[in-house]
């Protein structure tokens, strides 16, 4: 998952507003009296809110869909929403979360379209690439299970540690270090602050917590390479997985897989987001 917030249970439902002309479903236009199927997104903080403005405006012009969005600030509660019905759709997660998640909780929840990946980035306070880290500098990684591993997996390719072969490592699976390199674990939300403060000589950083510390993403030594082993970290538009199949839902996902979200996606984010709808992993 490319985002993280602190944790909370506030939620807040917002009413996306789309004008829109004569309305269309599955291209048919359809009177201007027809009501439309209303449809609630739930989503995690406020990064993507202008992204499901675009999406909504297609949602009202193309299938007649009203799209709500509930704001959530706690990665708990969105795919139990999904699962007891209190919103119809999520869209804050990857595939690997959504995994776990189903693992842990009976497998409720599935994933029905992709949206974007965003790669995380390896910077550094001296160093102009990762090799020229020097023996016994400290780089700060976040700390909980999913992006730690993401994490050390960043720093083997960029051949900075081995790893044994495992899905998800720990600090546990470093294998060769050569360089010596101290891994600090801090929770993924102090991460930007410790590489700003200089604690730290480097930092793999996710990308919400670094355009929020007004960290340039440009000035990143190293990025994570999108290849066939970042399938699992595409976001994705889950559903409750016995209502998956619903027409409506599938529009939704059409709604967002377009240019005009790619677009948006674009203007909001520059290269932080990278559209995965159609890349082949």
């Amino acid at each position: 998952m490319s985002k993280f917030i602190k944790f909370g249970t506030i939620a807040a439902t917002t009413l996306i507003a789309a004008s829109a002309a004569a309305p269309l479903v599955s291209g048919t236009p359809v009177h201007a009296d027809s009501k439309p199927t209303t449809v609630t997104v739930g989503l995690v903080g406020s990064d993507e809110t202008d992204i499901w403005k675009e999406v909504a405006k297609t949602a009202k012009d193309k299938y007649n869909i009203k799209i709500k969005t509930k704001t959530f600030t706690d990665y708990n509660q969105p795919n139990k929403a999904v699962a007891d019905g209190s919103i119809d759709l999520n869209a804050f997660q990857h595939h690997y979360f959504l995994d776990d998640w189903n693992d842990h909780n009976g497998n409720k929840v599935k994933a029905i379209g992709d949206t974007f990946i965003t790669p995380i980035r390896l910077y550094s306070n001296d160093a102009k690439k990762a090799s020229s880290f020097k023996k016994g500098d400290t780089i700060a990684v976040p700390n909980d299970p999913t992006n730690e591993g993401r994490s050390l997996k960043v720093l083997e390719s960029a051949g900075l540690i081995k790893l044994k072969d495992t899905k998800l490592p720990t600090t546990k699976d470093i294998k060769q270090n050569k360089k010596d390199i101290k891994i600090k674990e801090l929770s993924a939300d102090q991460v930007a602050g410790a590489f700003k403060s200089k604690s730290v000589q480097g930092a793999v950083i996710n990308t919400n917590y670094a355009q929020e510390a007004k960290i340039n993403l440009k000035s990143a030594i190293y990025v994570e390479p999108v290849n066939k082993d970042s399938k699992q970290w595409v976001n994705v538009i889950a559903a409750k997985k016995s209502k998956a199949d619903k027409t409506a839902y599938k529009d939704v996902v059409k709604a967002y897989q377009t240019k005009a979200t790619e677009k948006a996606m674009k203007k909001e984010h520059g290269d932080a987001e990278i559209p995965a709808w159609n890349k082949k992993f």
